[in-house]
């Protein structure tokens, strides 16, 4: 196993990844209202949904060997849940993880600021109720982040498990978190992993900060749930 250092490393620069690749792809090219060229290049749901399961895809390949390629504290936990996992690495995960998704939207920020008249407004934050794109109740929301990231978690350990075609781990988990936004973007926004969510929402700040605490408790309780099942199966054995 590598040094800690290394592996926070690469976890700092995984998630860092997945912000500027996923939201950044929401913040800076989902669409284009006052382009006059056409086609419109606005990438829309899909491009969205693909564009965060190929940040996590890519990392996998380039860091999965480093880290294990987490760059979620729900993954982590559900990994520690499972038994894959140290839990005495958790907490400096969660914390490097949470650090590489701010610089992210800092790098957002950043290059969005930089067009004139550029207002914060979503800044792909996760949100419930008034704040949840397609309206859905907190309810509702909280289901769905829940779910979502148990059935992530029980793909990351079942890809991953030594039984498990070899070299194709990284496919299987961009793709499932591809479907996930497909499903559930216009719910919370999709979060599942309170990294990424945490980026967004210290820039946004007021009703994002506000309804944070629902995209902590809700991927983690799903990811514990998932390592549990997992591990139920066996897929949580080395």
């Amino acid at each position: 196993m590598l040094p800690l250092s290394k592996r926070l490393s690469a976890e700092f620069i995984g998630t860092l990844w997945l912000v500027l690749g996923g939201c950044g792809s929401a913040v800076l090219a989902l669409a284009f209202p006052d382009m006059t060229a056409s086609p419109n290049f606005g990438i829309g749901l899909l491009g969205v949904s693909f564009a965060f399961g190929l940040t996590v895809l890519t990392m996998a390949f380039a860091i999965g060997h480093i880290s294990g390629c987490h760059l979620n504290p729900a993954v982590s936990v559900g990994l520690t849940v499972a038994g894959r996992f140290t839990a005495k690495d958790l907490i400096p995960y969660i914390i490097v993880q949470v650090l590489g998704a701010t610089a992210g939207a800092a790098i957002i920020y950043l290059i969005a600021s930089g067009k004139a008249g550029f207002e914060v407004g979503r800044f792909a934050a996760n949100g419930y109720g008034q704040a949840a794109p397609g309206g859905y109740s907190l309810g509702a929301c909280f289901i769905s982040e829940v779910v979502m990231t148990c059935l992530f978690l029980v793909v990351i350990l079942g890809a991953t498990d030594e039984r498990a075609p070899k070299g194709l781990a990284p496919v299987a988990i961009g793709l499932c978190l591809t479907l996930i936004h497909l499903i559930s973007i216009p719910m919370t926004a999709t979060s599942v992993n309170p990294a990424r969510s945490t980026g967004p929402a210290l820039f946004v700040g007021g009703w994002a900060l506000g309804q944070l605490w629902l995209f902590w408790i809700a991927p983690i309780l799903g990811a514990t749930i998932g390592g549990m099942i997992s591990r139920f199966l066996g897929g949580g054995t080395e």
